[in-house]
């Protein structure tokens, strides 16, 4: 399941030697406590299992989506130039959105503390075309991003 090394090893971590005449008590308890240590550790060696399990789950979704997203820009290589030049543009546009909207939150800050309106008419005025923006502009910038190139072993 694993490509690595493992993670954890085994280790034997019962008592050497038990004194049955003096204190017979100890030796339950350290069979006992010996025993919880064996399930704790089974129960980390499942963790681990089950977290390696959702990496890799996660990175192949990761690399299906890289790999349809490959082949949409390999598809439609002018989209894709055009997609990096209006994400280029648009990204100074933004820039100078949020510029104005930064001004005017810190120009009217304490209006925003003391009247629950302005700060909801503040809200509803920027908000929405804020987070449309941010997702066009996110659209664009990972459409036209270039390809990721594969690495090569180095040649020596």
């Amino acid at each position: 399941m694993s490509d690595g090394p493992p993670i954890f090893t085994q280790f034997d971590i019962s008592a050497d030697t038990v004194s049955s005449g003096s204190r017979p008590q100890v030796a339950g308890d350290l069979a006992e406590t010996n025993q919880l240590l064996r399930e704790l550790v089974g129960a980390q060696q499942r963790s681990c299992e089950l977290l390696t399990e959702l990496v890799n789950q996660v990175s192949l979704q990761q690399r299906q989506r890289t790999a349809e997203l490959k082949a949409w820009k390999e598809a439609n290589p002018q989209l894709a130039k055009a997609c990096r030049q209006a994400a280029e543009s648009l990204a100074k546009v933004h820039t100078e959105f949020l510029s104005g909207i930064a001004q005017e939150a810190a120009d009217n800050a304490d209006d925003f503390s003391d009247s629950e309106y302005a700060l909801g008419e503040f809200i509803d005025r920027y908000g929405p075309r804020l987070a449309h923006f941010n997702g066009v502009l996110q659209l664009f910038a990972q459409l036209g991003a270039p390809l990721p190139q594969t690495e090569t072993p180095a040649d020596s």
